[in-house]
Protein backbone atom coordinates (compact mmCIF):
# COMPACT_ATOMS: atom_id res chain seq x y z
CA UNK A 1 0.00 0.00 0.00
CA UNK A 2 1.34 3.40 -0.96
CA UNK A 3 1.29 5.29 2.33
CA UNK A 4 2.81 8.48 0.93
CA UNK A 5 0.05 8.77 -1.65
CA UNK A 6 -2.60 8.24 1.02
CA UNK A 7 -1.11 10.84 3.33
CA UNK A 8 -0.87 13.34 0.52
CA UNK A 9 -4.53 12.97 -0.40
CA UNK A 10 -5.59 13.44 3.23
CA UNK A 11 -3.31 16.43 3.74
CA UNK A 12 -4.55 18.07 0.55
CA UNK A 13 -8.14 17.71 1.68
CA UNK A 14 -7.44 19.28 5.06
CA UNK A 15 -5.49 22.13 3.50
CA UNK A 16 -8.31 22.86 1.09
CA UNK A 17 -10.88 22.97 3.87
CA UNK A 18 -8.69 25.25 5.96
CA UNK A 19 -8.02 27.75 3.21
CA UNK A 20 -11.31 27.92 1.33
CA UNK A 21 -14.19 26.71 3.52
CA UNK A 22 -14.99 30.17 4.93
CA UNK A 23 -16.82 32.69 2.78
CA UNK A 24 -18.23 36.15 3.53
CA UNK A 25 -21.95 36.79 3.14
CA UNK A 26 -22.16 39.87 0.86
CA UNK A 27 -25.29 41.10 2.66
CA UNK A 28 -24.26 40.77 6.30
CA UNK A 29 -20.48 40.52 6.16
CA UNK A 30 -20.75 37.38 8.30
CA UNK A 31 -18.25 34.56 7.86
CA UNK A 32 -19.93 31.31 6.87
CA UNK A 33 -18.90 27.80 5.88
CA UNK A 34 -19.12 27.21 2.15
CA UNK A 35 -21.00 24.03 1.19
CA UNK A 36 -19.03 23.92 -2.02
CA UNK A 37 -15.73 24.11 -0.16
CA UNK A 38 -16.81 21.45 2.32
CA UNK A 39 -17.94 19.16 -0.47
CA UNK A 40 -14.70 19.69 -2.33
CA UNK A 41 -12.57 19.29 0.78
CA UNK A 42 -14.15 16.07 2.02
CA UNK A 43 -14.85 14.36 -1.27
CA UNK A 44 -14.06 16.55 -4.23
CA UNK A 45 -10.30 16.01 -4.05
CA UNK A 46 -11.34 12.70 -5.59
CA UNK A 47 -12.20 14.30 -8.92
CA UNK A 48 -14.73 11.69 -10.06
CA UNK A 49 -17.17 13.01 -7.46
CA UNK A 50 -17.53 16.42 -9.07
CA UNK A 51 -18.20 15.02 -12.54
CA UNK A 52 -21.65 14.40 -13.98
CA UNK A 53 -23.63 11.20 -13.95
CA UNK A 54 -22.01 8.11 -15.45
CA UNK A 55 -22.67 8.18 -19.18
CA UNK A 56 -24.41 11.57 -19.02
CA UNK A 57 -27.80 12.35 -17.57
CA UNK A 58 -30.05 12.96 -20.60
CA UNK A 59 -30.66 9.37 -21.64
CA UNK A 60 -30.69 8.16 -18.06
CA UNK A 61 -33.36 10.66 -16.95
CA UNK A 62 -35.62 9.51 -19.77
CA UNK A 63 -34.81 5.84 -19.24
CA UNK A 64 -35.49 6.07 -15.52
CA UNK A 65 -38.90 7.61 -16.17
CA UNK A 66 -38.25 10.68 -14.02
CA UNK A 67 -40.94 13.16 -14.95
CA UNK A 68 -43.62 15.50 -13.76
CA UNK A 69 -43.05 14.98 -10.04
CA UNK A 70 -39.54 16.45 -10.13
CA UNK A 71 -39.44 19.70 -8.22
CA UNK A 72 -38.38 23.08 -9.56
CA UNK A 73 -36.36 23.76 -6.42
CA UNK A 74 -34.42 20.90 -4.86
CA UNK A 75 -32.96 22.60 -1.80
CA UNK A 76 -35.40 21.33 0.85
CA UNK A 77 -35.61 17.86 -0.68
CA UNK A 78 -31.81 17.68 -0.66
CA UNK A 79 -31.57 18.75 2.98
CA UNK A 80 -34.36 16.38 4.03
CA UNK A 81 -32.81 13.42 2.24
CA UNK A 82 -29.30 13.92 3.58
CA UNK A 83 -30.72 14.32 7.11
CA UNK A 84 -32.72 11.10 6.73
CA UNK A 85 -29.75 9.18 5.38
CA UNK A 86 -27.59 10.27 8.29
CA UNK A 87 -30.25 9.34 10.82
CA UNK A 88 -31.03 5.93 9.36
CA UNK A 89 -27.38 4.89 9.00
CA UNK A 90 -26.08 6.21 12.32
CA UNK A 91 -23.77 3.73 14.02
CA UNK A 92 -23.33 1.62 10.89
CA UNK A 93 -20.00 3.07 9.78
CA UNK A 94 -21.59 4.74 6.76
CA UNK A 95 -20.40 8.27 5.93
CA UNK A 96 -22.94 10.64 4.34
CA UNK A 97 -21.45 13.75 2.73
CA UNK A 98 -22.56 16.70 0.65
CA UNK A 99 -20.87 17.02 -2.73
CA UNK A 100 -20.50 20.50 -4.18
CA UNK A 101 -23.29 23.03 -3.67
CA UNK A 102 -26.15 20.53 -3.41
CA UNK A 103 -24.82 18.83 -6.55
CA UNK A 104 -25.05 15.35 -5.06
CA UNK A 105 -25.15 13.30 -1.88
CA UNK A 106 -22.43 10.75 -1.28
CA UNK A 107 -23.15 7.64 0.79
CA UNK A 108 -19.84 5.91 1.51
CA UNK A 109 -20.23 2.31 2.68
CA UNK A 110 -17.61 1.24 5.23
CA UNK A 111 -14.37 -0.51 4.39
CA UNK A 112 -13.96 -4.03 5.71
CA UNK A 113 -17.64 -4.39 6.66
CA UNK A 114 -19.49 -4.44 3.36
CA UNK A 115 -17.07 -6.89 1.68
CA UNK A 116 -14.38 -9.36 2.65
CA UNK A 117 -10.97 -9.15 1.00
CA UNK A 118 -11.14 -10.40 -2.60
CA UNK A 119 -14.94 -10.77 -2.48
CA UNK A 120 -17.88 -9.05 -4.15
CA UNK A 121 -20.42 -10.75 -1.89
CA UNK A 122 -22.17 -8.30 0.42
CA UNK A 123 -21.81 -9.22 4.08
CA UNK A 124 -25.31 -10.28 5.24
CA UNK A 125 -24.84 -8.28 8.45
CA UNK A 126 -24.93 -5.15 6.27
CA UNK A 127 -28.27 -5.92 4.59
CA UNK A 128 -30.31 -3.94 7.12
CA UNK A 129 -28.26 -0.79 6.50
CA UNK A 130 -28.65 -1.13 2.74
CA UNK A 131 -32.38 -1.68 3.27
CA UNK A 132 -32.54 1.69 5.02
CA UNK A 133 -30.64 3.37 2.19
CA UNK A 134 -33.00 1.74 -0.34
CA UNK A 135 -36.07 3.06 1.47
CA UNK A 136 -34.68 6.59 1.36
CA UNK A 137 -33.93 6.28 -2.36
CA UNK A 138 -37.50 5.13 -2.95
CA UNK A 139 -38.97 8.00 -0.92
CA UNK A 140 -36.93 10.50 -2.96
CA UNK A 141 -37.33 9.17 -6.52
CA UNK A 142 -36.17 12.26 -8.42
CA UNK A 143 -32.49 11.40 -8.64
CA UNK A 144 -29.98 9.37 -10.59
CA UNK A 145 -27.78 7.00 -8.65
CA UNK A 146 -24.15 6.22 -9.48
CA UNK A 147 -22.56 3.32 -7.61
CA UNK A 148 -18.75 3.22 -7.47
CA UNK A 149 -16.63 0.26 -6.40
CA UNK A 150 -13.09 0.27 -4.98
CA UNK A 151 -10.49 -2.24 -3.77
CA UNK A 152 -7.37 -2.30 -1.68
CA UNK A 153 -3.99 -3.02 -3.29
CA UNK A 154 -4.10 -6.79 -2.83
CA UNK A 155 -3.92 -8.47 -6.25
CA UNK A 156 -3.15 -7.23 -9.76
CA UNK A 157 -4.55 -4.08 -11.33
CA UNK A 158 -6.70 -6.13 -13.71
CA UNK A 159 -8.14 -8.28 -10.92
CA UNK A 160 -8.85 -5.23 -8.76
CA UNK A 161 -10.52 -3.37 -11.60
CA UNK A 162 -12.85 -6.29 -12.24
CA UNK A 163 -13.53 -6.81 -8.53
CA UNK A 164 -14.37 -3.15 -7.96
CA UNK A 165 -16.97 -3.23 -10.75
CA UNK A 166 -18.43 -6.45 -9.34
CA UNK A 167 -18.79 -4.79 -5.94
CA UNK A 168 -20.59 -1.79 -7.43
CA UNK A 169 -22.89 -4.12 -9.38
CA UNK A 170 -23.60 -6.18 -6.26
CA UNK A 171 -24.78 -3.12 -4.33
CA UNK A 172 -26.87 -1.79 -7.22
CA UNK A 173 -28.44 -5.20 -7.75
CA UNK A 174 -29.23 -5.52 -4.04
CA UNK A 175 -30.86 -2.07 -3.97
CA UNK A 176 -32.96 -3.06 -6.97
CA UNK A 177 -34.24 -6.15 -5.10
CA UNK A 178 -35.44 -3.74 -2.42
CA UNK A 179 -37.47 -1.69 -4.88
CA UNK A 180 -35.05 0.93 -6.23
CA UNK A 181 -35.54 1.17 -10.00
CA UNK A 182 -32.49 -0.36 -11.67
CA UNK A 183 -32.87 2.15 -14.52
CA UNK A 184 -31.92 4.95 -12.09
CA UNK A 185 -28.60 3.28 -11.30
CA UNK A 186 -25.30 3.02 -13.17
CA UNK A 187 -22.11 1.41 -11.90
CA UNK A 188 -18.38 1.94 -12.31
CA UNK A 189 -15.30 0.30 -10.83
CA UNK A 190 -12.15 2.25 -9.99
CA UNK A 191 -9.97 -0.60 -8.75
CA UNK A 192 -7.36 0.71 -6.34
CA UNK A 193 -7.13 4.17 -7.96
CA UNK A 194 -8.58 6.29 -5.16
CA UNK A 195 -7.49 6.18 -1.55
CA UNK A 196 -9.80 7.53 1.13
CA UNK A 197 -9.00 8.49 4.71
CA UNK A 198 -11.56 8.92 7.43
CA UNK A 199 -10.22 11.88 9.46
CA UNK A 200 -11.98 12.74 12.71
CA UNK A 201 -11.47 15.81 14.86
CA UNK A 202 -8.92 15.09 17.57
CA UNK A 203 -7.96 11.71 16.12
CA UNK A 204 -4.88 10.59 14.31
CA UNK A 205 -5.23 9.64 10.66
CA UNK A 206 -7.04 6.31 10.55
CA UNK A 207 -6.37 3.42 8.21
CA UNK A 208 -7.39 4.11 4.61
CA UNK A 209 -10.87 2.90 3.65
CA UNK A 210 -10.34 1.32 0.26
CA UNK A 211 -12.40 -1.89 0.20
CA UNK A 212 -15.57 0.08 -0.16
CA UNK A 213 -18.52 1.14 -2.31
CA UNK A 214 -19.83 4.69 -2.70
CA UNK A 215 -23.36 5.64 -3.72
CA UNK A 216 -23.62 9.05 -5.37
CA UNK A 217 -27.18 10.43 -5.44
CA UNK A 218 -27.61 13.13 -8.10
CA UNK A 219 -30.80 15.24 -7.70
CA UNK A 220 -32.90 15.80 -10.82
CA UNK A 221 -35.06 18.92 -11.11
CA UNK A 222 -37.97 19.56 -13.45
CA UNK A 223 -35.65 21.81 -15.47
CA UNK A 224 -33.31 18.82 -15.89
CA UNK A 225 -36.26 16.69 -17.04
CA UNK A 226 -37.39 19.34 -19.54
CA UNK A 227 -33.86 19.68 -20.91
CA UNK A 228 -33.55 15.91 -21.30
CA UNK A 229 -36.82 15.84 -23.24
CA UNK A 230 -35.84 18.81 -25.37
CA UNK A 231 -38.64 21.02 -24.03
Amino acid sequence: MNISRILLSGTAALALIGTSACVTDPNTGEKKISRTAIGTGLGGTLGYLLGGAIGGDTGRIIGAGIGGSAGAVLGKQYDDQIKELRETTVGSGVDVEEVGDQDAILVRLPDGVTFATGSAAINPSFYATLDSVAQTLIRYPNSLIDVYGFTDTTGSDAVNQRLSKQRADAVADYLSTRGVARARMATQGFGEQYDYLRIKTGDNINEPLNRRVEIKIIPVSQDDVNAARGN
